[in-house]
């Protein structure tokens, strides 16, 4: 029997198990009593059962069954409409933390409802205490949402216990989402498909109502519609993650990626007819001073606009056009200190490009899936490529994409021409990207990229690249990750890359093995090569006892590293070893104390926070303490102090990044790091100094003010944003940037300033 007859078969078999009846439930919510139960509520000996909506069988398979609305659900986050009462909920949540395969310390009710337009899922958590709830996070997309009282929801639409849409909020009702592919623990937090939900508390618990759009989800073509359903549950002042499947701890923080122990939904019925066309034009405005620019601009004032459009080939392939792209509301980049002689990594925060990073990313990003700092790896398709060049921006004059499923392949496809820029002498180009990727066994893929840029960034003749790939999967937590890429143009000479990657992450034990090698002419003309010419061999190893009697403890970690980097011609280059120790405990706060050796030999003079580093060969040691407050703290983050050698001196670093949450609706996230390198070139420090202030309104409106302070660029800017979302995927930006000359004299002189009002609406049709 094929996988997909097998797959029909057992979804037949449990849709009938879950039409078995249950007692009906009171009209009135109760809470529940010592044992986790609710007292048994009065019935009506003429009142017909409802149908059970949830059975397990006995290897912990789950499926649940969706029940259509007469109506729709008023989106007030009271779950007071007549379809609560005769829809029994779901629940019986499993642990993954502290203590995973027992059941959770708390009760936790779910429905699941669809109508003609969309889908709802509903919740209400209870609490023992409700004081103890954690709820300060109100912006749309911020990780604080997760480290407060919240649930996760994945939609996994095409049943293939590898992707899936994920859905976050908390008892205040703040929106954060992200897209799945392969469980890729890189998910795409920021990923907006449009969608809304309302939060309320009440005296034992809180409740939440979502609604989530037809429209904003891809599925198979068909009116039965069977899905995979992963819902998490997170109690921070217990730090206990619960879900309605059994979820492994090796998982961590990630499991809500896990799609492959999803549930199956049952039971929802799609629309007849889609609505196919979005079209969401934009007008912006603004005022400019730049006294860097030639010629110097001082108030100019401008006016543009723009639009984005997406038409619905199928349910699940979606043809997206841009013509004048505007990323005039992004958000500034947060400032670093590079003391490496390599290029530093700024993630993507244009909308445009954000959804596509998943489906066009190849390879791996790190070790544990991180793009941690001094990995090699390249990346062969990184979106800040286009449009930006050493910092400045590039217009952007119009693009198109493909992006979806058809059967077992996901595609994605993109062609963006930019317009000639003089500032950052770059010539006009053509960007184009093509990928495939197969679904193979249960969890596994295999795929292609290709690549090509009209115009190569030396400016000379242009570039192209295409890769192979795979990602294979076994057991539960064993992965083999490998790619092969080659590069070339009509003006440049041809190179490759290759990578070969063993990965087993249990919750006890890990390991990895990596191989990789970079070729001198290697280049990735839309993607990030941080180091080229190389060969490097990557071992780790990881023990992580969870101890029984230590009641503060959750978890001990003991990691070892060895991280060689040789030239293609031989010789050593970079030789790391790295030993870390980490303390876990049950209150969510965490100790680390980490050891790291380096051998280094730079061919070239390069210079490290203002200090110059000469060629030569060096050894040193450096030691560096971590502690980190958990979400339960008024006052949370991560304080670090290390000190060691440096090139042949000394490097002492202290540093602080957090959050202070003054209420629900005011945040501060401060941030501060010093650095002294005492060289036998002399002293010198670096200090970067920031803060971020947050006053949210409501879940879509909120206004962001960051201010950051470089002792080495010697800067100061402010980047003030409001946003408002005044309807889902329709928004106004205010937004004012400034940037000064610390280095100017007493007072620091102006560089630039800006300010930019931008408008935009979401039209379906």
């Amino acid at each position: 029997m094929t996988r997909g007859r097998q797959t029909a078969a057992w979804v037949c078999v449990m849709t009938a198990m879950v039409l078995g009846p249950v007692t009906a439930r009171a009209a009135q919510v109760r809470a529940p009593d010592e044992s986790g139960d609710a007292p048994a509520p009065a019935v009506e000996p003429a009142a017909p059962a409802p149908p059970s909506v949830i059975a397990r069988d006995d290897q912990g398979r789950v499926t649940v069954r969706a029940e259509r609305l007469d109506q729709p659900l008023v989106l007030d986050g009271v779950l007071d409409e007549a379809a609560y009462l005769r829809t029994p909920p779901f629940g019986g949540f499993i642990q993954q933390e502290p203590n995973a395969g027992q059941p959770a310390t708390e009760r936790s009710e779910v429905w699941v409802f669809f109508d003609e337009r969309a889908v709802y899922v509903s919740a209400r958590f209870w609490k023992s205490d409700p004081s103890d709830l954690i709820a300060n996070e109100m912006r749309k997309d911020d990780s604080g949402i997760f480290r407060n009282d919240s649930i996760g929801v994945v939609l996994d639409t095409f049943l293939d216990r590898r992707s899936g849409y994920y859905f976050n909020t908390n008892a205040l009702g703040a929106v954060r989402d992200a897209l799945l592919v392969n469980e890729n623990q890189n998910a795409n937090l920021d990923f907006n498909p449009v969608w809304d939900v309302r939060s309320r508390t009440f005296d034992q618990g809180w409740t939440t109502e979502m609604v989530i759009p037809f429209q904003s989800l891809r599925f198979p073509e068909g009116r039965t519609q069977v899905w995979g359903l992963l819902v998490q549950r997170i109690d921070w002042k217990k730090n206990e993650l619960s879900y309605l499947t059994a979820i492994p701890p090796s998982w961590g923080g990630a499991g809500i990626w896990k799609v492959s122990s999803a549930a199956t939904l049952v039971g929802i019925e799609a629309p007849a007819r889609a609505r196919r066309l979005e079209v969401k034009p934009y007008v912006v405005s603004s005022a400019t001073t730049d006294r860097l620019a030639m010629p110097q601009k001082h108030g100019d004032l401008s006016a543009d606009a723009g639009v984005d459009a997406r038409y619905r080939l199928t349910r699940n392939l979606n043809v997206d056009f841009t013509y004048n792209t505007d990323f005039a509301q992004v958000e500034v980049d947060n400032q670093q200190v590079n003391l490496s002689r390599f290029s530093l990594f700024f993630p993507e925060k244009r909308e445009f490009f954000l959804e596509m990073q998943n489906t066009l990313g190849v390879g791996a990003s790190g070790p544990g899936g991180g793009r941690g700092a001094g990995d090699p790896t390249p990346l062969l398709y990184f979106s800040r490529r286009i449009g930006l060049a050493d910092g400045v921006t590039v217009p952007i004059v119009a693009g198109g994409r493909l992006l979806g499923r058809a059967g077992e392949y996901s595609l994605g496809a993109f062609t963006m021409r930019t317009a000639d820029s003089d500032r950052a002498g770059a010539p006009g180009t053509t960007f184009s990207v093509g990928r495939v990727r197969r679904n193979v066994f249960r969890r596994s893929s295999i795929g292609a990229l290709v690549t090509h840029r009209s115009v190569a960034a030396s400016g000379a003749g242009d570039n192209r690249v295409a890769a192979v790939d795979a990602l294979l999967r076994f057991y539960e937590n064993v992965e083999v990750n490998a790619f092969y890429a080659a590069s070339g143009g009509s003006e440049a000479a041809s190179d490759s890359t290759l990578l070969g990657q063993f990965r087993y992450a249990g919750d006890r034990w890990g390991v990895e093995a990596t191989r990789l090698h970079v070729g001198r002419d290697f280049d990735a003309g839309i993607g990030f090569v941080p180091r080229r010419g190389i060969t490097r061999n990557y071992g780790f190893f990881r023990f992580s006892p969870r101890p029984a009697r230590l009641a503060a403890i959750r978890k001990f970690s003991w990691e070892g590293s060895v991280d060689r980097i040789g030239g293609t011609g031989g010789g050593l280059e970079t030789l790391q070893g790295r030993g870390v120790f980490r303390i876990q405990q049950n209150n969510g706060d965490e100790f680390n104390v980490d050891v790291t050796d380096t051998e280094d030999h730079p061919r070239q003079a390069f210079v490290a926070a203002g200090a110059p580093i000469a060629a030569g060969a060096y050894r040193f040691r450096d030691v560096r303490v971590n502690y980190v407050l958990g979400p339960q703290q008024p006052i949370v983050g991560n304080l670090s102090v290390s000190r060691g050698g440096f090139y042949g001196g000394t490097k002492t670093e202290a540093g602080y990044n957090g959050r202070v949450s003054l209420s629900s609706r005011l945040l501060l996230e401060p941030s501060v790091s010093w650095t002294a390198l005492d060289l036998p070139s002399g002293s010198y420090r670096a200090r970067l100094l920031g803060v971020r202030a947050t006053v949210a309104l409501t879940p879509r409106m909120f206004t962001t003010a960051l201010v950051q302070h470089s002792s080495v660029a010697g800067t100061l800017g402010a980047n003030v944003r409001f946003r408002w979302e005044y309807r889902p995927g329709s928004d106004l930006f205010v937004v004012f940037s400034e940037g000064r000359d610390t280095g100017a004299g007493p007072a620091p002189g102006l560089l630039n300033r800006s300010v930019t009002v931008k408008f935009t609406r979401l039209l379906w049709m």
